[in-house]
């Protein structure tokens, strides 16, 4: 028997964020909790614990934290979900909440920067493309940089007096590169290594009068490091001795950097001395870091959790940084790491067994979505309660994650989805071949990109998989494209080498819809009424098909955007996504 309350539990569970804190007063600190069920946003005084919940919306809210000084509480305020809106903030302390940037439009978030004399930079997302604002106290915004092509608000230096901007004036979206203003919108400098290597700014130094910005590149294949004086027109790269991926943020005081190492599916972190060039490990859990902040007092807190074990904010000092209310999550099962060998190279593959029964099992395979994302060996309670069903979970780093390098990540262009399942379709073959899983009972199933190829997986390879469960998906490329938010229909360009006009093959063989007539197994679809992501239109399109052409289906649709903050809204699509399962399967 299954034991339901068990795997509930993992959703309810209270969690908490790892905190961000106030520059000029680190003892005022902001943090995510779903403490009442609902995702919002809380200020926290250390100095006397007062913690206070923040905001208070039907949806909840994601995006939120305190500013330089620690007065005030910014959160970015949409409608139901669709990410179109505007920032709002309240004092710190409470009281009424107002607009923090009177004057500007609502639109879609594309970066925000504050400093500690009130000027806000806000980046702006919209139809004409994007739009960057400087916002001074008592005045009216201002724009600061206005482009059709995609960009953000990459940084602002601790004395005001520079702004780094993330931009695709090129074209390409996926490979940003930098430019550095003054207020005044004048050039400092720019950063670009080329087409197909992006540079990202990650934060100036904290330091006033200290112009040097780190810089995430990739010019030897891979997410590595450097730091850059715009001014001085200086680079320095920070090269280590590491396998995998780095990134970094700063010390307080500017003299080091925290780096952040991802390697295969785990993270660990790291001291590197600018001035000694030495770096020196922190020691950590196995498992996956969500975050990690370096405190004044030299102290590391970081969000860790495994596959096994739920998650914690825990400091290098010992303690655990947050407590949250009520009893913790359930453990669940470690997951094993397999490499398969896949038409484009290994592919790393992580595997999640149920305590009980013998394989072969009915297997779940569960797909990331991003693209550019992974799956690692951190908590999912989605992935614990099919494992408490009985089902094993395969999770597949395919070619287009990130992790595995720059050549891994980008091998999808021009071929988007198809590529991706040749190496799903690897993992799957293994699976069989190993006795791992049942060949009868495959459920292929992901959200957003990962719902995007499991129905693109099902018209392409019917005879693979016996169920489908789609969560938010692209399901008609062309129309998705029509009705999505303005920076997805940059980073589509940039994954397809144009638009739908443009490059129609391209996106006709990649979308579902064109394959739909040749879908056999049972297909159940989870989708936002308000998704700005991966519009409800473009959904109703290929379920209609589906009913037209009498293929086995059912939809489960939510009032909300590209998925739910709300908790018990979660465990009702979990449920239905298991219970469909189960009873295509034969299993329940």
């Amino acid at each position: 028997m299954v034991d339901e309350e068990r795997w509930k539990a993992r959703f309810r569970a209270a969690r908490v964020s790892l905190p961000g804190w106030a520059r000029e007063a680190p003892h005022r600190c902001t943090y995510r909790s779903n403490a009442t069920g609902t995702w919002e946003i809380y200020a926290w005084d250390r100095r006397t614990d007062e913690r206070r919940q923040v905001t208070d919306r039907p949806n909840g809210t994601w995006m939120g934290g305190v500013d330089p000084t620690g007065e005030w509480v910014w959160w970015f305020d949409d409608t139901d979900g669709d990410e179109f809106g505007t920032w709002v903030r309240v004092p710190f302390g409470g009281g009424e909440a107002e607009p923090a940037v009177p004057g500007l439009e609502p639109s879609y978030p594309s970066g925000l920067a504050r400093g500690s004399s009130g000027l806000a930079v806000v980046g702006r997302s919209h139809r004409n493309g994007s739009t960057i604002h400087l916002a001074r106290p008592g005045a009216d915004p201002e724009v600061l940089y206005e482009h059709t092509e995609d960009a953000h608000v990459a940084g602002l230096s601790r004395d005001e007096t520079l702004i780094a901007v993330g931009h695709s004036e090129h074209g390409d979206s996926r490979h940003m590169a930098l430019r550095v203003v003054r207020p005044d919108g004048s050039t400092v400098a720019d950063l670009w290594d080329g087409p197909g290597k992006g540079v990202y700014g990650a934060g100036f130094a904290p330091v006033a009068g200290d112009p040097r910005l780190l810089v995430n590149h990739e010019r030897r294949g891979r997410d590595e490091m450097l730091v850059w004086d715009p001014v001085a027109g200086t680079e320095r790269e920070i090269e280590l001795d590491l396998p995998g991926e780095v990134g970094a943020d700063w010390y307080p005081d500017g003299s080091a950097l925290l780096v952040h190492h991802a390697h295969e599916g785990r993270d660990e972190l790291y001291r590197y001395d600018l001035d000694a060039g030495t770096l020196t490990r922190i020691d950590t859990p196995r498992g996956t870091i969500g975050g990690a902040t370096a405190r004044p007092d030299g102290t590391v807190e970081f969000a860790w959790s495994s596959a096994a074990e739920p998650p914690v904010v825990r400091s290098t000092s010992g303690a655990v940084v947050l407590t949250p209310p009520g009893p913790p999550a359930p453990p669940s099962v470690p997951v094993e790491d397999v490499w398969v060998e896949g038409p484009g190279g290994r592919i790393h593959a992580l595997v999640s067994r149920p305590e009980g029964g013998t394989a072969p099992f009915p297997v779940v395979f569960d797909v990331h979505g991003g693209p550019t994302a992974q799956d690692d060996d951190s908590f999912a309670p989605t992935v614990a309660a099919w494992v408490d069903h009985g089902f094993a979970v395969v999770r597949v780093n395919y070619r287009g994650s990130t992790g595995y390098g720059s050549a891994w990540r980008d091998a999808i262009e021009g071929r988007v989805g198809l590529t991706e399942l040749e190496d799903i379709k690897a993992v799957r073959d293994w699976a069989v071949e190993s006795g791992l899983a049942d060949p009868a009972r495959t459920v292929l199933t992901g959200g957003s990109w990962g719902g995007f190829l499991t129905l693109l997986g099902i018209g392409t390879q019917p005879d693979d998989w016996s169920v489908a469960v789609a969560s938010v998906p692209v399901a008609d490329y062309v129309a998705a494209y029509e009705d999505e938010m303005e920076a997805l229909q940059a980073f589509d360009r940039s994954l397809f080498g144009g638009s739908p006009e443009e490059v129609p093959d391209r996106y006709r063989e990649s979308s579902p819809i064109t394959y739909v007539e040749r879908v056999t197994a049972p297909v159940f679809v989870l989708a936002g009424e308000n998704d700005p992501r991966c519009p409800i239109r473009q959904i109703d399109n290929y379920l209609a098909r589906l009913a037209e052409l009498g293929k086995p289906h059912d939809v489960y649709r939510y009032d909300a955007g590209h998925g739910s903050l709300v908790v018990e809204e979660r465990i009702k699509q979990m449920a239905a996504e298991i219970d469909f399962a189960r009873r295509h399967l034969g299993t329940g």
